[in-house]
């Protein structure tokens, strides 16, 4: 009788061998600007609104769910996860939202998650009060910190203004609860992770691949993420994200 479950055991493993053999890798993608490359700053942190609208068409054409940080628990429920992740809070942004408002479908909810700079809300060529408040409200957004002047945060001593502060302004102004912080430049070191614990449910370094359970005390703090860049081609964009 004990060869039953065993028997059934190997049947589950034969159909879901995903599930069963292997952790599931979640890749989580960075942008910055989505537009065009006029020769200002760095064009590799460009990405032209056709090459984003082209790779958020092979997600939504490949079966992958994106996701944001405050539905982090529904990884392990669908089949392939992914975060969209834009940083620095720029006006351009917006093209990027209109991308996937226009993807948008009964099957392909287009999810992605802006990490702003507290201080610069409202500059010249960053998103303003208004319109973090309109993407927010938008469900397909969420707007989180990337504290409030960017600074190399091994660097200062003082982080309350620049992890407390920016989470609550930016909790004030689109009504929801700030959780996640991406450090600038990706730079950490244990006393940044051990502060933004205080303050955040997860820590974005830039740390190159993807996201596998390790079960570590802070893995949720030290968050590897995937650079999209302007030279990134499709058939690059491909093996990114698939893991080839």
């Amino acid at each position: 009788m004990k060869t039953i479950p065993y028997l059934l055991l190997c049947v589950l493993c034969f159909f879901f061998p995903a599930e069963t053999t292997a952790q599931k890798r979640v890749p989580i993608l960075i942008y910055h600007s989505i537009d065009e490359y006029t020769g200002l700053g760095s064009k590799e942190l460009y990405v032209p609104p056709k090459n984003f609208e082209d790779q958020m068409n092979y997600l939504r054409n490949h079966g992958f769910t994106p996701l944001t940080f405050e539905q982090w628990d529904r990884i392990k429920l669908v089949r392939k996860p992914i975060f969209i992740t834009i940083d620095d809070g720029y006006k351009n942004n917006l093209k990027a939202f209109t991308i996937l408002q226009k993807l948008e479908s009964q099957q392909f909810q287009p999810k992605a998650t802006l990490f702003v700079i507290s201080d610069f809300i409202g500059r010249s060529g960053r998103l303003s009060r208004g319109e973090l408040k309109r993407l927010s409200d938008s469900g397909i957004m969420s707007v989180q910190s990337h504290t409030a002047t960017h600074p190399d945060l091994t660097k200062i001593t003082q982080f309350d203004k620049e992890l407390k502060g920016s989470r609550d302004k930016i909790s004030q102004i689109t009504g929801r609860p700030v959780i996640a912080l991406a450090y600038p430049f990706g730079i950490f070191n244990a006393r940044v992770v051990a502060e933004t614990k205080k303050h955040y449910l997860f820590g974005l370094t830039t740390t190159p691949g993807p996201y596998v359970a390790n079960n570590s005390k802070d893995e949720l703090y030290l968050l590897p993420r995937i650079y999209v860049k302007y030279s990134t081609s499709l058939e690059e964009f491909e093996k990114l994200v698939e893991g080839g």
